[in-house]
């Protein structure tokens, strides 16, 4: 039900932004400006206002779980991404962005700002291991998708502001550094942002398509529910089966279920993949994942377990 709540709650963010662009209040240069804000400034604070405003005791042994977790997860998704697009019939030419768009959920857009409202801020530094993967695995192996391996991922893209918060806030937990209540307050503060300046931005993104064209894709349509229904649901069987600590595996089902990543747009405009079937990917995944999300969740952890 929390869960449900939440979605729904971003759900109202994301329209908010649609209709604003709709109505020409906003336009996507304006989506731009708003996706750089929370790109570089409220999105990374979230997992640092994980730490430093966090009152719980997080056992390391349940972090370090979490980090295997994080591990298997993206195994499990690059073994994926070779044998869903083929699954599915996708012609050869679009193949790298289907594997870009299987392999990478939207963790910080969607995934930090669900289990901050859903579970805590606190249950954020179960999330940090994932974003640190998320980047270093999507500037390099990602770009070759999309480049059919004709250019090698630049490994210096990986040092970016996302990486650095999320090293930052494992170093704080950690060496348990005290931080000024400042510097606290202002990381909560910047950190609430993420959630309704990034469904404004999804918002904005789909006011530029036309609904209809998502929904009549059909092997699209495939995609999207074995994405966000059918593997989440298998993962999570078998996760519930070894971990006992509820919270990680919440955690791990956000991760899991979250849609296709908006970064699968931005890399194939820039590296020259199909950006309008890439776009019409994360929208469509992104509408769907507002329902999906809840029912993977209600088969797991009231049905399944």
């Amino acid at each position: 039900m929390v869960l449900l709540q939440q979605m729904g709650i971003l759900f109202v963010y994301m329209m908010i932004g649609y209709v604003a662009c709709k109505k020409e209040y906003f336009d996507q240069e304006f989506g731009k400006k708003l996706s750089w804000l929370v790109v570089n400034v409220a999105n990374p604070m979230l997992a640092i206002s994980a730490v430093v405003n966090n009152e719980e005791q997080i056992a390391k042994k349940d972090f370090y779980v979490t980090v295997l977790l994080a591990i298997c997860f993206y195994a499990f998704f690059l073994i994926l991404a070779q044998i869903l697009p083929r699954l599915i019939g996708v012609q050869k030419s679009d193949i790298g962005v289907y594997k870009m768009m299987t392999t990478f959920n939207n963790i910080g857009f969607m995934g930090f700002p669900v289990i901050a409202a859903a579970y805590g801020n606190g249950a954020l530094i179960y999330a940090v291991p994932f974003s640190i993967m998320f980047n270093i695995l999507c500037y390099t192996w990602g770009i070759q998708m999309l480049c059919g391996g004709g250019e090698k991922g630049n490994w210096k893209r990986i040092i970016n502001i996302g990486t650095i918060s999320g090293i930052i806030s494992i170093v704080l937990f950690f060496m348990q550094i005290p931080v000024p209540k400042m510097i606290c307050s202002l990381s909560a503060g910047l950190s609430n942002l993420t959630g309704p300046l990034s469904m404004l931005v999804i918002g904005i993104s789909i006011a530029a398509m036309e609904l209809k064209d998502l929904f009549t894709d059909v092997k699209l349509l495939k995609f999207a529910l074995i994405k966000l229904l059918a593997v989440p649901v298998a993962a999570m069987f078998l996760v519930c089966q070894v971990i006992d600590n509820r919270l990680i595996c919440e955690v791990f089902l956000v991760m899991m279920a979250t849609p296709a990543a908006s970064m699968c747009a931005m890399l194939s405009q820039q590296y020259g993949g199909d950006y309008e079937l890439a776009a019409k990917g994360v929208a469509l995944t992104t509408i769907l994942s507002v329902v999906t999300m809840p029912i993977v969740s209600e088969i797991v952890f009231h049905i399944a377990v």
